[in-house]
This record gives C-alpha cells, sequence and structure tokens, in this order.
C-alpha cells in the first residue's frame, strides 16, 4: 500500500503538466467524508462511497460494486479504523496500490477522547488528545505539512468474504463493548467538528493535488468554497443554539461531544456506550434517575434504533424525545451533504 507523503497547501499551484492526467479514483468510507471530497473534486470527478446511508459504519458487509471501487482505487479517504475496524482489512486486501488518507490522523485535527459512564463530568470535557492541535478552534487555512498518516497495522489474516472482523476474542474485554469496539481511546466522530471538516477540505485538496497537479487550481479553489458555505452554517448554527447553552439533554449513544464542543452545548449522559452496543439495566437506570432529578429537557433516539428505550428513560419525567443522527439518514448524499448534516443536527437539538 502506497503511503502518503507531507503535502503543503500549495502542491501542484501554478505547476504546469503537458500530458492530460487522468482524474484519480477516489473513494470514502461515510457520506460525511464522502461529502466532503465531492466538494473538493466538483467539476472534476466523482468520489465512490462505500458505506451506503443508513448502514452502521461499525460494522459492514461489502458488495461487490463497493469492494470493486475500492479494487480500482487511486486514494482513499476514511476517518480510520477507529471508526471502520473491517475496512483496515479490505484496505489491505483490496487497495494495495491506492494512497490511503486517515482524516482522524491527519496532523491539526481536533481528536477527543471517548467520555466514561451513563453521566458525564463536564468539568473536565476539554480533554483534548494530546495529538490535537491545541489551537483547534482557530481556522486551520494554515495547513500542516503532514497531510495524514496510513495508520494501518499490519495483518497477518485476510479480511473474509463479508468484509467483517472477528468480534468474538474481544468480547468482555475492559473498554470493548460485546462487539469488540474499543471505547478506551479517540472518539472517532471527529467530523461532527465542522473546524475539522473545514481542515479536512484541505487535506483532501492537497493530496489530490499531489495526484493530479492539473487540476490542483481547481481542488484548492473548491475547498476554498467548502471553507466558505462551512463558515455560514457555523454562524447560523451558532445564532440557532445560542439559547440552548444551558439546556440538558440526553443522547442515545456518545457520538456528538464534538460537535457539542464546537457550539457550547452539552450532552449531561448517554444511554449506550455506542451504538454497537445495548446498554445494560443498571446503566438505564442510573440514566432514568438523572434525567428526572437533573431536569433534563430532552431525550435524542436516533433514526436506526429501537425508541422504545428512550420510552423508557422519559418515563415518570418532563423530558421530551426527538430523533438526533450523527451520519445524516434521509440526507441526501453529495456535496451539500456536509452542511445539511450540521444544520440538521442544530435544528433537531434547539427544536426539542
Amino acid at each position: 500500500m502506497r503511503r502518503i507523503f507531507p503535502i503543503a497547501l500549495s502542491v501542484g499551484m501554478g505547476v504546469g503538466v503537458v500530458a492530460q492526467a487522468d482524474v484519480p479514483r477516489v473513494v470514502a468510507d461515510i457520506a460525511p467524508v464522502h461529502s466532503l471530497v465531492a466538494q473538493v473534486m466538483a467539476g472534476v470527478g466523482s468520489p465512490d462511497l462505500i458505506v451506503r446511508p443508513g448502514a452502521s459504519p461499525h460494522e459492514y458487509a461489502l458488495r461487490p460494486s463497493e469492494a470493486g471501487a475500492l479494487d480500482q482505487a487511486d486514494v482513499v479517504f476514511w476517518i480510520g479504523d477507529e471508526l471502520t475496524p473491517w475496512l483496515d482489512r479490505s484496505i489491505e486486501r483490496l487497495a494495495q496500490d491506492a494512497t490511503v488518507v486517515s482524516l482522524l490522523d491527519a496532523d491539526g485535527t481536533v481528536r477527543l477522547q471517548f467520555r466514561e459512564g451513563p453521566i458525564f463530568d463536564h468539568d473536565d470535557h476539554d480533554d483534548h488528545d494530546d495529538h490535537a492541535d491545541d489551537a483547534g478552534h482557530d481556522d486551520h487555512d494554515d495547513h500542516a505539512d503532514d497531510a495524514g498518516h496510513d495508520g494501518h497495522d499490519d495483518h497477518a489474516d485476510d479480511a473474509g468474504h463479508d468484509g467483517h472482523d472477528d468480534h468474538a476474542d474481544d468480547a468482555g474485554h475492559d473498554g470493548h463493548d460485546e462487539h469488540g469496539h474499543d471505547h478506551d481511546g479517540i472518539d472517532p466522530h471527529a467530523w461532527l467538528d465542522p473546524e475539522n471538516g473545514k481542515h479536512w477540505l484541505d487535506v483532501i485538496s492537497a493530496e489530490l493535488a499531489r495526484l493530479d497537479p492539473e487540476n490542483a487550481a481547481r481542488y484548492q479553489e473548491n475547498a476554498t468554497k467548502g471553507k466558505a458555505h462551512i463558515d455560514n452554517a457555523m454562524r447560523d448554527i451558532s445564532t440557532e443554539l445560542a439559547s440552548t447553552t444551558s439546556t440538558r439533554f440526553v443522547v442515545l449513544h456518545d457520538a456528538y461531544q464534538y460537535f457539542e464542543e464546537r457550539f457550547d452545548i452539552h450532552a449531561i449522559g448517554a444511554i449506550s456506550l455506542s451504538d454497537a452496543s445495548d446498554p445494560s439495566p443498571a446503566r438505564v437506570q442510573s440514566v432514568q434517575k438523572n434525567v428526572r432529578e437533573l431536569d433534563v429537557t430532552c431525550v435524542f433516539s436516533e433514526p436506526q434504533f429501537n425508541v422504545e428505550i428512550v420510552a423508557t428513560v422519559i418515563e415518570n419525567s418532563q423530558a421530551n424525545s426527538a430523533v438526533l443522527d450523527p451520519l445524516g439518514v434521509g440526507i441526501e448524499t453529495g456535496q451539500g451533504f456536509y452542511v445539511n448534516l450540521l444544520r440538521s443536527l442544530s435544528s433537531q437539538i434547539a427544536g426539542c
């Protein structure tokens, strides 16, 4: 597998190419990343999406068309194996000659540790990973030299035909849910911080410019436009959420802290550790008790999951229930998806 090289934002600018270069064949893992890549490639080409909308990124069986896209890819943009551990092996097996860019590992990316327990301690909610840029709340126009890292471990075994990891070995280990997903490290839902989205537009632009210098100016121009769209959305969201900063709410699983940190709103807890595990009765009882005692305003479910547990949690309380979705099920994929996802989260939180 090709490793990516240190990249500066100026790569490809002003470089003349005599021969017509082929547009890189590009693959993205999830819809938010696909949207950012599609924005950068506008007018040049279109990326392929691996995890179809509505499916869980934690566990997924590749369809033949998706495996074929990986096999033909020149570059793969993905969050990293913290979100899609099964995809790591599929990339190793199918995209051996592709450049692989883990956006979660890109220098300058704001990264947060998973929160612990059903109720969160907000006295220490600003717990950024020491790898993250401490100035992560600033504009990322000045791009770090290293656009990202491969971040793959060498796997001796094959991913298997269904594209899934063997979760049984990890079941019951501390810090893992019953599906084997690690919740002791970095929270991978980093696309929900729009500053990360802006930064990643530059990362994507720089990598595509390296592979396709003839279209470098277009990639950079598109990235600049994309950042402006995100800035506009951030201003609107800040206004919409200004009156909710003290509102107490609970989420179905802990996936939203990047969005919370950026807009100064804070869930008091989560019913489930992750969307890949069912909460224990003790955890549900703890959340239910705190919903009543802390005057929680809203408890959010997600469209892919059974809402009965939310009804149980809000029983005998004054809390409302509503739907919140970190992956934007129902939002049309493509260039506008990312900004529409951010705006949708804002309206869902403000409207509950």
